[in-house]
């Protein structure tokens, strides 16, 4: 699926790097600091609800957009995204366009920790379907 995703979005124009493992996709977004992550909750070896919240552990990746792409879609797994700092909440099978949407519409500001999108995770996070 993360390769499928990944040319859609490139095909939409957005640049796109993937990991395979939350480890990895810490390191990368250390070291590249995305205005989007798209997140699996299902991750070998880390959760991305573990992602999610040492993501917002660092400041100059507070502000990220964090969308969560997960098979957990009862309310309380929205909730528990929403806990760890997840923008988003996207319910797996999910379309094409939702995420190209989802992309698209990420806030401008993001990325910027002086923002008020930096406590976006805690008061807007929805699921997504």
């Amino acid at each position: 699926m993360a390769d499928t995703l990944r040319e859609m979005l490139e095909h939409g124009g957005h640049e796109v790097v993937l990991a395979y493992t939350g480890t990895d996709g810490l390191m990368m977004a250390t070291q590249l600091r995305p205005h989007v992550i798209l997140c699996d909750i299902g991750l070998p070896g880390m959760s991305g609800y573990e992602v999610s919240r040492l993501l917002r552990e660092d400041d100059s990746l507070r502000a990220t957009y964090l969308v969560a792409l997960t098979g957990y879609a009862a309310p309380d797994d929205v909730v528990r995204a929403v806990e760890a700092g997840f923008d988003r909440h996207l319910a797996k099978p999910f379309s094409p366009e939702i995420v190209m949407q989802m992309v698209a519409g990420a806030p401008a500001d993001a990325r910027d920790p002086l923002s008020s999108g930096k406590l976006r995770g805690r008061t807007r996070a929805k699921r997504l379907r």
